[in-house]
């Protein structure tokens, strides 16, 4: 998995995906920290990740259209399969590096809170909860797009239904309001952003909503796994 993850690392940074996933993020995290904090005065940088939340929409399935249809379109994933390396290993050793990828404006952006207590009121243990909620949130994203990018050979493919996938989860709330009273509740357990509002708008540390991003987040790396292993035999 170790091997996976460096060569999976080192490719992301050779391509340019890598830098221009980083940038682009930081750089809608300063225009919003800049307008909401800087420019209003708003003390709270947990507002700026939930409107930076929907760069993520678009980003991420930048970052994974080619995590896994790349390889199966230049048959090179037969030699990962084949490979001295348990399928899950190389599922963990591509999602971990990607992860990695997200993690670094997100450690960036850990300097943002500091900007504010130096200047003013801050909230600086509910918008360091709220980047942490945002960074899980952003892997469940990442996971997700693995897994559709693990169903097709074209990463054009795998990056439009990984934007469908997330805007989905996106208008969970919404979406759930055009369905009977009894799915709805049910359903609405599932609720993917409001997660994010209860840190961001409420200064709840929302165990319950780290538990169904950790979870969401294990299932769709299980999945990925499971298709991958399913091409393995076949």
């Amino acid at each position: 998995m170790k091997a996976i993850y460096k060569r999976e690392l080192r490719s992301y940074f050779t391509s340019m995906t890598g830098y221009l996933f980083i940038a682009v993020v930081v750089f809608f995290i300063g225009i919003y920290f800049m307008a909401n904090n800087l420019y209003y005065g708003d003390p709270g940088f947990s507002t700026t990740l939930v409107n930076v939340m929907v760069v993520l929409l678009v980003a991420v399935p930048v970052l994974t259209m080619r995590s896994m249809a790349e390889e199966r379109r230049s048959r090179t994933d037969q030699l990962l399969l084949t490979a001295p390396v348990s399928v899950s290993g190389v599922v963990m050793g591509k999602y971990l590096a990607m992860v990695t990828i997200l993690a670094i404006p997100m450690l960036l952006s850990c300097i943002c809170p500091l900007i504010i207590a130096a200047n003013g009121t801050s909230q600086l243990m509910s918008d360091y909860a709220s980047i942490l909620a945002f960074f899980l949130m952003g892997c469940v994203f990442v996971a997700v797009g693995m897994f559709i990018s693990a169903l097709t050979e074209s990463q054009i493919i795998a990056a439009v239904g990984t934007f469908a996938a997330l805007l989905t989860l996106y208008l969970w709330d919404s979406l759930m309001q055009f369905l009977p009273d009894v799915l709805s509740d049910v359903l609405g357990l599932f609720s993917f952003s409001s997660v994010l509002y209860n840190f961001a708008y409420y200064s709840v540390f929302d165990v319950r909503g780290v538990v169904l991003y950790l979870t969401l987040a294990g299932l769709f790396v299980f999945l990925t796994v499971q298709a991958l292993q399913k091409r393995r035999w076949n």
